[in-house]
């Protein structure tokens, strides 16, 4: 299974994400966070620094921005050209179908944020120390771009929002609400069936070769508790 995580910067992706991972295993579950493409990259196919992150049988991928950053970030702020914006959105609906066919479920969430609870989230970005990491010169610039921001968006919705991969819109100005939508409606779209699980019991301690482990310890180098 493939999950496509996009939206607006401060739209909540990150923490839904997070949400989805907390209670699962990290053997199954990979997220994939890719960041931007080197010299040689940048000369392989576009679809080529992501499919090698793609799953295996019993495996979930979650793309936290994936192979979309070209139909938004990167046609926005125009660090593609026009001929390979237009070649994206017409090959992507086709990539995809290759995706699907193959067996692997695809689905796209675009995470939705308003304008109001955007500047609330990224002012209090800026006045956090602890969270002043997450707002970078790119996010002040999105910021300013709303509107070219949202043409991208119809744009991409309009292209790529198909029967085999379609796109489902999440409402993000409520995170906690959001999350748990996405995470009830995702759970919706797979047949899935109750695993049953055996009652655990611990064992009992052996007491064989028993001793003092804790004496063992003393005089060992320790870090200063300062809590």
């Amino acid at each position: 299974m493939i999950i496509v995580f996009e939206g607006r910067d401060a739209a909540g992706k990150g923490g839904t994400i997070k949400a989805i991972m907390e209670r699962v295993s990290l053997r199954i579950f990979h997220l994939v966070a890719i960041p931007a493409p080197s010299d040689r990259e940048k000369t392989q196919l576009y679809a080529q620094r992501f499919m090698q992150h793609f799953p295996a049988a019993g495996e979930v991928v979650i793309f936290d921005r994936s192979w979309y950053n070209l139909a938004g970030v990167e046609y926005v702020m125009d660090f593609c050209t026009k001929d390979q914006y237009q070649a994206f959105v017409e090959n992507c609906p086709k990539f995809e179908s290759h995706i699907t066919k193959a067996g692997i479920l695809l689905f796209k969430f675009w995470l939705e944020v308003g304008q109001e609870e955007q500047e609330r989230r990224f002012t209090a970005r800026m006045e956090d120390p602890l969270r002043q990491w997450k707002l970078s010169p790119m996010d002040l610039e999105s910021y300013a771009r709303w509107y070219a921001y949202s043409r991208a968006r119809d744009m991409m919705l309009k292209a790529t929002d198909t029967e085999e991969a379609p796109w489902y819109i999440v409402r993000s100005d409520d995170k906690r609400r959001a999350r748990l939508n996405c995470i009830a409606y995702l759970l919706s779209l797979i047949h899935y069936k109750e695993v049953p699980r055996d009652k655990i019991k611990l064992p009992k301690r052996s007491s064989k070769g028993e001793y003092d482990d804790q004496a063992t310890l003393v005089g060992r180098h320790y870090f200063p508790e300062k809590h």
